[in-house]
């Protein structure tokens, strides 16, 4: 080759430019962030910086690549949890009330190989994994009644949700990291106000229900306690008849003479009775 050639700046420029798209075509650079899946010829080959718990920053596969030249291209996956959102579905409650559900799952890439064969991008895993949210929604929130939404249970509710999601979602290499309900409200107008009447109504004979249980515990257990007290006051007085005969005295002269049923305030009653009245034989000691 004549090296006047070499000695052409044209020459030089195009060789310079050959060899600035062969080093692009050859070497990359991956971020901490990415995952890079290796297609040769279209077929997935190997990943560089794949996920894996626990790993640190730094110490990952993330850096400067190469590859072959114009036979291997590269798919970037996320390597940071995404979302997958659900709004606006109809759930039907296990009490029959049609739910209006917002929701979103949080997801991460643990197998780019697999998701690239399966769903081919980040856009396709979460066209996929949308419809199987709601259908996760749907089969937890069927099997349970509205009012489970406005307590405790709720939390319960979402792991269901994010287990079964999980399940189904690892066929395409992706790890179900959260689930959240933002909104599980009942629809506007008049079949929510029918709604809410029929939730009052039964509140109000639940309500009722208690009530009524409670007034009957309460009326055994002033029976009972009536009940004990007639027998021990029985087996008091069947030791000593005088005893009884005394307390019964004493508390006639309680109600009579006006420390629990005298006369009304500004009034007077004025009581004569002889000395030798048996009504009054307790005030002359016994006999």
């Amino acid at each position: 080759m004549n090296p006047a050639l070499f000695r052409n700046p044209v020459v030089l420029g195009v060789l310079a430019l050959l060899a600035v798209i062969l080093a692009a075509a050859t070497f990359a650079v991956v971020p901490e962030t990415k995952q890079a899946v290796v297609l040769r010829l279209q077929e997935p080959v190997r990943t560089i910086n794949e996920y894996r718990p626990g790993e640190q920053f730094g110490r990952t596969g993330a850096g400067l690549i190469a590859r072959i030249p114009f036979f291997d291209r590269l798919v970037w996956v996320d390597k940071r949890v995404l979302n997958v959102e659900q709004d606006d579905q109809q759930v039907l409650s296990s009490d029959q009330l049609r739910l209006q559900v917002d929701a979103f799952a949080r997801f991460r890439v643990v197998d780019p190989l697999l998701m690239v064969n399966t769903a081919r991008s980040e856009t396709g895993v979460t066209d996929a994994l949308r419809p199987l949210l709601g259908n996760a929604i749907r089969n937890e929130l069927g099997r349970r009644p509205f009012a489970v939404l406005l307590g405790n249970e709720r939390e319960g509710v979402m792991n269901n949700i994010q287990r079964e999601l999980d399940r189904v979602a690892r066929q395409y290499g992706v790890q179900i990291v959260d689930v959240r309900i933002k909104h599980a409200d009942l629809p506007s107008g008049s079949p929510l106000e029918s709604t809410l009447q029929r939730m009052r109504t039964a509140r109000q004979q639940q309500a009722a229900t208690i009530r009524a249980q409670g007034q009957k515990q309460a009326q055994i257990v002033r029976a009972e306690a009536d009940a004990n007290a007639a027998r021990i006051y029985a087996e008091a007085f069947n030791k000593d008849a005088g005893a009884y005969d005394f307390y019964r005295a004493m508390q006639s002269y309680r109600r009579t003479f006006g420390a629990d049923g005298g006369p009304e305030p500004g009034g007077s009653t004025s009581v004569i009775l002889s000395p030798n009245n048996d009504y009054l034989r307790n005030f002359q000691g016994r006999r």
